[in-house]
């Protein structure tokens, strides 16, 4: 078999993953989620971490179609290799660096992982999310880690226009399974996750794929092993520094799927608002709880 690169493997995974066994999935999980320590690990010890044999770690390598484990370990040394020696989006390391020139250099990297996202996003996929958010009885969302405020800020716009939305908690995995135990085919659930992934997001997507939940991933690659439980994906380039990702592209996908859902449900959104609206008025604004704009003209005639 000819030499295929890491992200070329990842793709075989996703591919062949549904055919595989209950132990050859487990294997598929750790291996896309922390290649970077199994790229270190003999057969035998990654065997122990996922709990199966070492002839099954040996086979899952020549399934894939190659020359058995230390192929498969030799790519992953590489992708962990490229990823220390890729130069960052910003030269943190230049002591001499200005302030300027570290936001010019930052603002310019957002503009290209959104040019990137807009290049490479998939409008089938997007069309196919509006449809499931807008048909789905229940919408669940979990983001964990750095993909947190990207979960939360959905959560807060769809709320507005959706009946059901559940922000999943990312506390422990006893109160996320118990916030999706009534999770059924009717439902959808969107999984937010970045490098480096979170295992507690893969196996949400998991436990709702087994409830015939339909799933939706954003995320950034059509590897990620986000993937594995969806037929909806949407990617975003995060790509910033090795110590930061950018959440600039995701956060516009989740501004556009909430824009497209405003466009369906107007109605819902106005009747919700003016409701709010009139919450306030009596809550908030009768006790004097706003602030008011103070114009500097006004401090200006005071002061003489």
């Amino acid at each position: 078999m000819e030499k295929k690169d890491t992200e070329n493997i990842f793709q075989i995974i996703n591919n062949k993953f549904s055919s595989m066994s209950r132990g050859q999935k487990k294997l598929a999980r750790f291996i896309m989620t922390d290649y970077d320590r199994a790229a270190f690990l003999t057969a035998s010890k990654i065997g122990h971490e996922v709990g199966v044999s070492e002839s099954t770690v040996v086979r899952f390598a020549s399934m894939l179609g190659l020359k058995g484990f230390p192929q498969l370990q030799g790519e992953l040394e590489k992708m962990v290799r490229r990823r220390i020696h890729e130069p960052p989006a910003v030269d943190i390391d230049n002591e001499n660096i200005s302030r300027q020139e570290v936001l010019e250099q930052v603002l310019k990297r957002d503009m290209e992982n959104i040019r990137y996202t807009i290049e490479h996003v998939d409008c089938d996929a997007f069309e196919a999310a509006v449809e499931l958010l807008l048909s789905a009885r229940k919408v669940y969302i979990i983001g964990i880690r750095n993909s947190a405020p990207l979960a939360a800020c959905m959560e807060s716009s769809l709320k507005l226009m959706l009946d059901e939305v559940i922000l999943l908690s990312s506390d422990n995995s006893s109160n996320l399974f118990e916030d999706m135990l009534r999770m059924n085919e009717e439902d959808c659930i969107v999984g937010i996750s970045f490098p480096r992934y979170s295992i507690r997001t893969l196996k949400a997507m998991e436990f709702a794929n087994s409830r015939n939940c339909r799933v939706i991933t954003i995320t950034d690659s059509r590897t990620s092993p986000m993937n594995l439980y969806s037929s909806c994906n949407l990617v975003a380039k995060s790509e910033m520094t090795s110590v930061a990702e950018s959440l600039t592209a995701p956060l516009s996908i989740i501004n556009a799927l909430v824009t497209a859902l405003m466009a369906k449900r107007k109605k819902n959104l106005v009747n919700r608002l003016e409701m709010l609206e009139d919450i306030c008025n009596e809550y908030a604004v009768s006790g004097n709880d706003e602030l008011n704009w103070v114009d500097d003209s006004d401090l200006a005639n005071k002061e003489e």
